[in-house]
């Protein structure tokens, strides 16, 4: 399935955040040429050692500054568009902030994209734009049902995509589950990443309802598949969309993995919780298709963060704002 090792000049929009971190050495260890666009709001030293690499160009700048894109893809023959607003908490802290970088600024990118000569456009949706689904297998089939506004916009961003795709522009749309474990730009504000956080630095963690299922994937497999899906031949990938997942765990479980990696010291709180909406994702279509199955457990996860904390990698993590989008933003004031 993967076809002959081409050397991209990749652009990843969003680069120098959690998967962004973690995706760019590999792009640059896999012998692409990488340019980030970024505002870097989260530090810009965030590729583990690799910021002075010869074939890593940092952009400063805003995805909704045209000037600043066509910058940035100045060269490149591939996009990877990691960029936005990146959770519902983040999202709507303010709405209009969140639709101008999720929604509006999109079309300009991909169509500026085209006209740089981009072959390969990689666009990074989310599986929340399935909604609430009572099906046990929530594949690539079913209607979109997206609840929020942020998931409603990475929904709209795809068909966008597929109205621009053309021959020569060769486009793929991944739908995430939720990502975890360790990147050097780290955040402690995803389930799997709370939970670890509560218990190694509380020794407590607090679960509201606990029955609610959530799918995860481990930030290397994630990224692990982007560097995969710049060497898939054109005719495996065009105009398709894929999940991408690992397992789908109830909130409980996972709290229960943690307890077992981190120590059975570790208190388990249960809260009553109105919400109780559970999401799941069927991530086979990418294993038939593309052979993609991903290697690194949770458990996985909870031991890189682990390793991460001992080795005084995470400095303040209950309340540095580093880690956590939503007060970095409230912090900057971004508009």
């Amino acid at each position: 399935m993967m076809s002959e090792h081409k050397h991209w000049h990749v652009l990843v929009t969003g680069g120098a955040g959690y998967v962004g971190s973690c995706l760019v050495p590999k792009l640059l260890d896999a012998g692409h040429a990488v340019t980030v666009l970024d505002l870097f709001i989260y530090g810009a030293d965030v590729f583990n050692g690799c910021d002075k690499h010869p074939k890593l160009r940092k952009v400063r700048g805003d995805i909704r500054d045209l000037a600043a894109v066509r910058n940035a893809l100045a060269g490149c023959d591939a996009v990877i568009h990691l960029a936005c607003i990146s959770n519902d908490p983040s999202f709507e802290l303010d709405p209009d902030l969140g639709r101008s970088i999720n929604f509006d600024a999109f079309r300009p990118l991909v169509k500026a994209a085209k006209d740089a000569g981009v072959e390969r456009f990689i666009y990074a949706s989310s599986s929340s734009v399935y909604g609430i689904k009572d099906e046990a297998d929530v594949t690539e089939e079913l209607p979109l049902e997206p609840l929020t506004d942020y998931s409603r916009f990475k929904a709209m961003c795809e068909e966008v995509l597929e109205a621009e795709r053309a021959p020569g522009f060769t486009t793929l749309t991944l739908r995430p589950a939720t990502v975890c474990g360790f990147a050097p730009r780290l955040r402690l504000d995803l389930t799997v990443n709370i939970l670890t956080n509560h218990a190694i630095n509380n020794g407590r963690i607090t679960v509201f309802g606990g029955e609610q299922q959530r799918p995860n994937i481990n930030v290397e497999d994630m990224t692990d598949l982007y560097v995969r899906c710049l060497q898939y031949p054109d005719a495996a990938v065009d105009g398709k969309v894929f999940n991408a997942g690992y397992e789908n765990h109830a909130v409980m479980a996972l709290a229960e993995m943690v307890r077992d990696n981190v120590g059975q010291a570790v208190e388990i709180v249960t809260t009553p919780t109105d919400d109780h909406r559970s999401y799941r994702v069927n991530s086979r279509k990418i294993a038939d298709e593309l052979g993609f199955v991903p290697r690194h457990t949770i458990a996985d996860a909870v031991q890189s963060l682990r390793d991460a904390f001992a080795a005084g990698r995470v400095p303040d993590p209950m309340t540095g704002e580093v880690y956590y989008n939503v007060k970095r933003m409230q912090s900057l004031d971004l508009h």
